[in-house]
């Protein structure tokens, strides 16, 4: 058998074709440095868009269960109809005479406010959305009667 001889291979590229590739690949990393520095910039700029967005979606959303609540129990209505339903009478707490007590707290807070609470936790969305939505929509300082009542008390 004859065996043709190859010529040696070269060990290393002729330098300008390392140079090349050298180049090249510093090219390509800042080309990919640059394109994850714009769809950082994108991302951010869409999470603004998108919270300026739900802010104005909470607000309309938040009017018009002002409006859907004051039409069902208005502000300020002296003649209101009576329904089937009683209130809360007060009753003794014991026989040493203490000051009577309401059955149930007084709640504060709008019905619409009280629906939202109910829509969002119904939803999955956490105390900390609920009590946002009801301070920024509502204008409610102390959320914890409406967020206790609706979730539980606190731990």
């Amino acid at each position: 058998m004859s065996a043709e001889k190859l010529p040696p291979r070269p060990q290393r590229p002729p330098s300008s074709a390392a140079d090349a590739a050298s180049r090249l690949a510093t090219i390509v990393d800042a080309a990919e440095r640059a394109a994850a520095g714009v769809i950082d910039d994108a991302e951010a700029q869409a999470q603004r868009h998108l919270e300026q967005a739900r802010g104005r979606a909470d607000r309309i959303v938040a009017e018009r269960l002002r409006e859907l609540a004051d039409e069902l129990d208005p502000p300020g209505s002296e003649e209101r109809v009576t329904g089937h339903l009683k209130p809360v009478e007060s009753v003794e707490r014991d026989a040493e005479g203490e000051d009577d007590e309401p059955l149930a707290p007084r709640r504060s807070g709008s019905a619409g406010a009280r629906l939202l609470a109910t829509q969002m936790a119904v939803s999955g969305a956490s105390r900390e959305e609920i009590e946002e939505r009801l301070r920024s929509g509502f204008e409610i300082d102390d959320t914890s009667e409406i967020l206790d009542a609706i979730l539980g008390p606190q731990a």
